[in-house]
């Protein structure tokens, strides 16, 4: 797989991590550099390992579906895509309980925020595509985007977090659109 598409969906990965990171930033009133770190070092390390778990997945059922993997592909990345779209417009929002930084909050928040990354695997493990190099350019995309979600939180509207859920979907679902044009041209 080439650059342009590994960095996009490691893009359209980290939104929802963006997403959940920036109310984060905006529930902690002074966050510390080390509330930054758990923070991106959780998402990252979840967004990383997803794939891979959902790649071995893929490898095994591969000679079942060899010949519609494509679609499945895009049916898994559209699916995502559409459920983060619907996110987007959830005017419900998310509450959180505790310091979103720490315990069970944190895992819980990196885990909903990676269960995409196991369909993305997935896919990869349909397709026969390299996991290793991706799943780590996916972890250290989200941390990235963790760290200047937290950020932004402190700075921005609430409004904004929405706006890159929309963004993550869209891209999702022309990564998936792709794969398809790409496997008819072959």
């Amino acid at each position: 797989m080439d650059i342009i598409t590994t960095s996009g969906i490691a893009v359209a990965l980290a939104m929802d991590a963006f997403s959940v990171s920036i109310a984060a930033g905006l529930y902690i009133y002074k966050p510390f550099y080390r509330y930054y770190f758990r923070i991106a070092f959780h998402f990252g390390l979840f967004q990383c390992a997803m794939p891979i778990i959902g790649y071995f997945g893929g490898i095994a059922i591969e000679p079942i579906i060899k010949n519609f993997d494509h679609w499945i592909a895009f049916a898994l990345l559209s699916f995502i895509g559409i459920r983060m779209i619907k996110g987007s417009f959830d005017t419900d929002g998310t509450a959180f309980n505790g310091d979103p930084s720490k315990g069970l909050t944190l895992i819980l928040l990196s885990l909903a925020t990676s269960i995409d990354a196991l369909a993305v695997g997935l896919s990869l493990g349909v397709l026969q595509k390299p996991i290793l190099l991706p799943s780590i350019i996916i972890g250290i995309t989200c941390a990235v985007f963790s760290v200047f979600g937290v950020f932004l939180g402190k700075r921005a509207s609430s409004l904004l977090g929405k706006k890159t859920e929309l963004i993550g979907g869209i891209i999702l679902i022309f990564i998936g659109i792709r794969i398809i044009i790409s496997h008819m041209s072959n």
